[in-house]
């Protein structure tokens, strides 16, 4: 458990337990949700617009199964881009 006070200009000091936990470092952003009376501190990061569909809820289980398939030796590497493209010709 951590207790931190809340001050004059009602900030509150992130305890360092919960900091290293979080990942939480001087410039970061966090989303404060509010539950049942309860605050959840969530660690947020920024995403350009143009970046975002990498970020889907599609795109990372695609990007899961790809990191899955290659913990279990599946796939294959090439050297190149016309490599890949022999292989795939025949």
């Amino acid at each position: 458990m951590a207790i931190s006070k809340v001050t004059r200009n009602y900030q509150i000091t992130i305890p360092a337990m919960v900091r290293e936990l979080l990942h939480v470092q001087v410039g970061s952003l966090v989303d404060f949700i509010v539950k049942k009376g309860q605050v959840i501190l969530k660690p947020k990061a920024l995403v350009d617009e143009d970046q975002s569909w990498f970020w889907s809820k599609e795109w990372q289980e695609g990007e899961r199964e790809v990191e899955e398939s290659k913990r279990k030796g599946r796939g294959m590497a090439f050297k190149n881009v016309q490599e890949m493209r022999r292989h795939f010709a025949k």
